[in-house]
């Protein structure tokens, strides 16, 4: 959503990231949207990721916070159902992207519940992204389904740490986080996302070998760098890979579906070429 509304000419910058523009320019919101679904894109998730005090601050979150995850689900709704597409309710990591030691157990429900009772009866399911860690899975996954009786897809977003390891951002195994979390919660698939490309087939692997019975897929992002960041993720704006065209992201997400991914998408910098580029390919 974030690079798509930048592309498009929408109020765009950090800390606010993709919710600057549900504040400012919400028709830009709508068009972003349409411009997925025109290229081919058979789910869209709403605009809710940055709507954390994380990305637009404390005071803001508490003031507009619920205003805002409404406005991201009823502009999802509305065009999803002008093109009879479905919607997924977004769950972003609560206290920032790339930052599971930020992870506070104690202000979860104060953050995640707008985003649970602001977006179920507008959605079609629920996708919980971006997850760094098997804490945050576990907390976030068994909260959800208490408060929904609508599909949850799960989404780990992974770091390499040599050529031949794959863990989640906070260093806990693939394997072991989701055995874990299939003791509070059966997703109705895993997924990942926000990770470099070339690295979604090794974790797909993984998790077709824990858990051969539940659908999985990925949308990974097009970062020139998908390191570990001590920044944060609302200080600066990360440079894209111009080398992953939606040739080779298509050919890559072919590997994925040879490995039995039945989800295909993308995160940030997969644009709408992209997105056409997989619809050719697979539909």
């Amino acid at each position: 959503m974030g690079r798509e509304l930048e592309r498009i000419g929408a109020p765009f910058r950090q800390p606010e990231w993709s919710a600057l523009a549900l504040i400012e320019t919400p028709d830009m919101v709508t068009q972003t949207h349409q411009n997925f679904i025109d290229a081919g894109a058979q789910i869209i998730t709403t605009n809710a990721y940055a709507v954390i005090p994380h990305h637009i601050g404390e005071e803001r979150f508490k003031s507009d916070g619920r205003k805002l995850i409404r406005l991201s689900a009823e502009i999802a709704s509305k065009v999803a159902e002008k093109n009879r597409v479905k919607v997924a309710g977004c769950i972003p990591p609560l206290f920032g992207s790339y930052l599971p030691d930020q992870f506070d157990e104690r202000r979860v429900d104060n953050i995640l519940m707008p985003f649970i009772e602001e977006q179920d009866d507008a959605i079609d399911q629920w996708i919980i992204e971006t997850v760094s860690s098997t804490q945050e899975a576990i907390t976030i996954g068994s909260k959800l389904s208490k408060h929904t009786n609508k599909h949850i897809w799960l989404s780990f977003t992974t770091h390499r740490i040599d050529k031949d390891h794959i863990t989640l951002r906070h260093g806990n195994y693939i394997d072991q986080a989701i055995t874990e979390l299939l003791d509070y919660l059966i997703p109705d698939a895993i997924l990942l996302n926000c990770c470099d490309p070339f690295d979604v087939l090794d974790g797909l692997k993984i998790i077709r070998k824990t858990c051969p019975d539940i659908p999985c897929g990925a949308y990974a992002n097009n970062f020139a760098s998908n390191d570990k960041r001590t920044e944060g993720s609302n200080k600066v704006i990360t440079k894209l890979n111009s080398a992953i065209t939606p040739e080779i992201y298509a050919d890559l997400s072919q590997t994925w579906v040879d490995a039995g991914a039945t989800i295909i998408g993308g995160c940030c910098g997969i644009g709408p070429d992209h997105i056409s580029a997989l619809a050719k390919k697979f539909t």
